[in-house]
Parts: C-alpha cells; structure tokens; sequence
C-alpha cells in the first residue's frame, strides 16, 4: 500500500478499543520518529513511549480526560529541550563525529557559527525552535503508525506544566510539546470512523510558481 493511501485511511480516532499494538509496531514507529529530520542534526528532543497504565491514568486528566490516553495501548510523548547552550550542541557534534569516525574539531567552525546565531536569540526563540523540530518526528511517527495500521491521534490538548512536572521533565532540562497515544479503532464507539476525509482541496492549497 502507497503512503497516499495510508494517509487517507488514517484519521484521528476518537475512540480505541484497548487493544495491544504489538511491540515490532511499536517499534517500527519509534524508529521512525528517532530517523527524522533536525535542524543541525541536534534532535533537540526526546520521545517517551508510556505503556504503564496506572502512569496513563494519571495523565488522562491531564488531557482534559480524553480517553484514548488510557483505552489506547501506548502514548508517545515528545518533550523538547528547554534551551540550547554552547555545552548541548558541542555534546551532540562530539558524537556525531566519534560517530563518524572523523577529527573531533572538524565540525568546530560550523559549532561556533551555529552558537553565534543562536546564543543572542534568547531561551524563548530556542525552546520554540526545539519544540518545531520535535513536529518533525511527530509527523513521521503519525505516517508511520498509517502505514503500520496502528491508529494514532494528534494532541496538543494536555496541561504541558502539570505533564512536565508528572514526569519529572523540568529536571532532564525538557519541556512537553505534543503527545500521540496509539492503538486501535473502536469502530462501533468512534462518531468519526465513516465519516468522509475532508482536507482542503489542491487547487485551494498548492499555488504553483514555475
């Protein structure tokens, strides 16, 4: 099946029927999201794959009760970097090099740019800089739960501080940006499992400049 077609058989379930999404799934969807795009190769987040369901209880309230967090199998969480510092990015070009098997100084210069254009910006710009580039992976992720048949709904409807302080994130230097819990269809409880896709159609949203 062509990832178009993944595409327009996903949707954002309302309504899961608690059953387990097996672990090679799971995997293969996690997968995807650590192999997505960032600016620089930072990766200026990390993802938190949450199966235990006394912990996914206590977040559904932290969701405004929506029930997939808890009828789902598994919730993704994406919590992005608080900021950046000269410290962060030098220990991600220092394994991105060892990695390489290339000079530890060779990405040096690109490092002092990069801080030079960043450090002046503020903490406010960078958390929202890291928080865009966790979107990336979470974009990935959904396309690959479609592609997986495992069902997957987009929120950004959470209480980020309460989350954050739930699971301790202040302390890893993170902060919540968008959760994506997982499972299946309850096709018989879900009001939006028939009802026909809409997306805006391409003449209204491709402009075409040649």
């Amino acid at each position: 099946m062509s990832l178009l077609e993944d595409l327009n058989w996903r949707y954002a379930t309302k309504k899961m029927n608690g059953q387990a999404v097996p672990q090679d799934k799971v995997d293969y969807i996690v997968e995807s999201a650590r192999l997505a795009p960032s600016s620089s190769g930072l990766q200026p987040y990390r993802l938190f794959v949450i199966s235990n369901k006394e912990l996914l209880e206590k977040i559904q309230p932290i969701a405004f009760d929506q029930a997939q967090i808890t009828d789902g199998s598994h919730l993704l969480v994406w919590a992005a970097w608080d900021g950046y510092s000269h410290n962060s990015i030098s220990e991600v070009f220092e394994k991105t090099t060892s990695e390489r098997g290339i000079p530890k100084e060779a990405m040096d210069d690109y490092k002092t740019r990069l801080w030079g254009m960043y450090e002046p910006l503020g903490n406010e710009w960078h958390a929202t800089h890291a928080a865009k580039q966790a979107y990336i992976s979470f974009g990935l992720a959904i396309a690959a739960a479609a592609e997986q048949k495992v069902d997957a709904t987009p929120m950004e409807g959470f209480n980020n501080q309460a989350l954050d302080e739930l699971l301790g994130f202040a302390e890893k230097g993170l902060k919540s940006v968008v959760i994506l819990p997982l499972g299946y269809r309850d096709t018989s409880g879900d009001w939006l499992v028939n009802l026909k896709k809409y997306r805006t159609p391409k003449d209204e949203f491709i402009t075409e400049i040649k």
